[in-house]
């Protein structure tokens, strides 16, 4: 509870402010968040309507001067902020917080980071969920291909070995007519692979192949008819699953982190920036390598920044510090470069387990899709799971383009919710029921259920 002082400085906050209010001096505009739409069983965002925001427009002032009174004292012991005076009002307070983080020109820096753990996230995997996406495609809820990325014509294979258990790390393609190559990915710990037929081919078949050179081949037949979309069938294939030794677990695990830095990125860039070594701290360095890459677009200070992975923590994150959110201007950014670069030309291992966290806000650019597809495609074949973190003022675009990209590459799709109150409006993706999560819990589970 805050002291006496503190309060008679709430006090005449609240009094100032609501007598802007009568004088007519400007009203501020309330702060309370919209609920996202969603379709299907998806959860509502937390936050006021519209018609709540309304209510209270009249105590827009007085609510806001309230919030910056708070905001001079931190946590709930109602300690002083630092540099934070009794003498001073609430204005010069606010004043010294935001020094804290921006230099005199206003531009971000890194001297203070937010308390670690803070926003807030969902996760949702779509290749666990089949039924409900393809229920969502077959009813004009959503549709694809996004950006080049078309996962429908899914084919689902399963490699065991001889004594039933989980065969890892296996090559599989999935065979057209006349032996035609469609897909290739890689088996999870969990003898786990998914194939794609891309629009106007027919799947076949599927081969397996391990270390040792052995194969292994199944019949692909269609399991059903799932509707139309756009005039086209959309069929949903049969599992497929086949005997075969599988190769030795991948001691190995290489994270990699893709991340827009451009203007709208701030409070995810001032995450990765707060959070990354107890991230990697959680995971820990033995056989674990990390990569911290950055883009923008065309026309700003640069379009991409690759880094080598390392398992010098402290490296990665003098990287990471050294970049602040700034440029882009339009919506698309240069996402198809930089998934070349790292996905399709990257320098992963070949003995490894591999996570790409790609952190964003914006879609590619539209020119760029066959780029974005094809980086899509080569990632599968790599087994390099992309996991997209989609950050706050998406649109249905962009979550259609990270759902395909996480599908396709044996990934999970995450997005930010509203419910840690930071940043804007988080869109509600159109998904089942889930669970919210701190972001930074999310991460650490993922590269747990992946790692062998």
């Amino acid at each position: 509870m805050k002291n006496t002082g503190n309060i008679i400085s709430m006090i005449a906050a609240i009094s100032i402010a609501m007598c802007a209010v009568s004088c007519g001096d400007g009203a501020a505009a309330s702060s309370g968040r919209s609920a996202g739409t969603a379709g299907g069983s998806a959860k509502a965002s937390a936050g006021a309507t519209e018609a709540e925001k309304a209510d209270k427009t009249d105590a827009g002032d007085a609510e806001a001067a309230m919030e910056a009174e708070d905001g001079v004292y931190e946590g709930e012991t109602g300690e002083l902020a630092d540099g934070v005076t009794d003498e001073m009002t609430v204005g010069d307070a606010e004043d010294v917080k935001k020094s804290a983080v921006e230099g005199e020109d206003g531009a971000q820096t890194n001297s203070a980071m937010p308390e670690a753990g803070q926003l807030t996230a969902g996760e949702w995997r779509d290749n666990d969920n089949w039924g409900f996406l393809m229920n969502l495609v077959n009813s004009g809820t959503i549709s694809f291909p996004s950006y080049g990325i078309d996962p429908r014509g899914r084919v689902a294979v399963t490699v065991k070995n001889e004594s039933g258990e989980a065969a890892a790390n296996v090559a599989v393609n999935l065979l057209g007519e006349d032996n035609e190559l469609l897909w290739s990915a890689v088996t999870d710990k969990n003898g786990r692979a998914y194939l794609f037929t891309p629009e106007g081919k027919t799947a076949a078949g599927v081969e397996a192949t391990n270390s040792e050179g052995k194969t292994q081949s199944a019949e692909v037949k269609a399991n059903s008819s799932g509707g139309e979309q756009g005039g086209s069938e959309v069929s949903d294939y049969a599992e497929c699953e086949l005997t075969l030794g599988g190769n030795e677990l991948y001691k190995k695990t290489e994270i990699m982190f893709i991340v827009d830095t451009t203007g709208s990125m701030s409070d995810e860039m001032l995450f990765l920036q707060s959070e990354f070594s107890a991230i990697a701290k959680e995971v820990g360095t033995e056989d674990t390598y990390y990569s911290a890459n950055f883009y923008r677009d065309e026309g700003d200070d640069y379009v991409t920044k690759l880094n080598d992975f390392t398992n010098d923590v402290a490296t990665v994150q003098s990287q990471i510090n050294a970049e602040s959110a700034d440029g882009g201007g339009d919506i698309p950014e240069a996402v198809g470069r930089i998934m070349n670069e790292t996905l399709s030309n990257g320098k992963w291992s070949d003995d490894s387990v591999k996570i790409a966290f790609m952190i964003f806000d914006a879609p590619p650019h539209a020119e760029d899709s066959d780029e974005v597809a094809q980086a899509v495609k080569d990632a599968a074949k790599k087994g390099i799971r992309l996991v997209p973190i989609v950050s706050s003022n998406t649109e249905r675009d962009t979550e259609l383009f990270a759902r395909g990209a996480a599908i396709c590459t044996g990934g999970s799709y995450v997005f930010l919710t509203d419910d840690s109150g930071i940043g804007d409006s988080h869109l509600e993706p159109i998904i089942g029921d889930y669970k919210v999560e701190k972001l930074h819990d999310i991460i650490v589970r993922i590269i747990g259920d992946y790692r062998q």
